[in-house]
């Protein structure tokens, strides 16, 4: 199989490609840059991509930016991306595109040669490696998310909070009593863990929260 290398660190790009080498895959190409990386997946359209999540200009998220490129412009070539940290949102953006043949790892991985190796050819193939530490706070954080207590129900009568409806309003979209809206309402403030104040209050953090934007202190 074929692969093409995109990370900054020379040290590191290095290893990579010692291991890919030893492993029978034909490294085609290794950059340092997303720009590179591009091309080098344009000319050589290689099995599998390894991609740095961070290199420049900026050193942000350049890599899973060119990533997303490669996924939608060469389908057929996957892309496991290397981090120094795990950082679900890039996890979640890769994966939002396609699962197949996506991998994201911690870079200390590579240090355990067996299990990296198989992290690749098991992308390769078009399956799906995430980190273990990455899967654990996905996992965590889920399962301490508020909004995941909430009733399908429950979940209809916010997102209409959140478009400004009143309780009367909210009634007479789901054809249910106002009395029952109140009572859902009560359960949502409940389940989200909101301070008992003024209601009006309670509301707009409660949209807040549904919004996924930072509760105001």
């Amino acid at each position: 199989m074929r692969a093409v290398i995109a990370e900054d660190s020379l040290l590191l790009r290095i290893g990579v490609v010692k291991v890919l080498q030893m492993a029978g895959f034909e490294v085609a190409a290794e950059v340092a840059d997303p720009e590179a990386l591009l091309a080098a997946v344009e000319e050589h359209q290689p099995d599998i991509a390894v991609v740095d999540v961070r290199m420049p200009p900026d050193f942000r998220d350049e890599g899973v930016r060119a990533a997303l490129v490669i996924r939608r412009q060469w389908p057929k070539t996957s892309v496991l991306l290397l981090s120094q940290y795990v950082e679900e949102r890039y996890a979640a953006d890769l994966l939002s595109a396609d699962t197949a043949g996506v991998g994201y790892l911690l870079k200390q991985r590579v240090a355990d040669v067996e299990e990296f190796v198989e992290a690749l050819r098991q992308v390769a193939e078009g399956g799906t490696v995430l980190d273990p530490q990455v899967v654990s706070q996905l996992l965590v954080r889920r399962h301490s998310d508020p909004l995941d207590r909430l009733t399908a129900r429950e979940r209809e009568v916010l997102e209409l909070m959140a478009s400004g409806r009143s309780n009367a309003g909210i009634a007479r979209e789901l054809v249910i009593s106002e009395s029952a809206v109140a009572k859902h309402i009560n359960s949502i403030m409940t389940k989200l863990d909101l301070p008992k104040t003024d209601a009006d209050h309670r509301r707009v953090l409660a949209v807040l929260r549904f919004l996924g934007v930072a509760r105001p202190e």
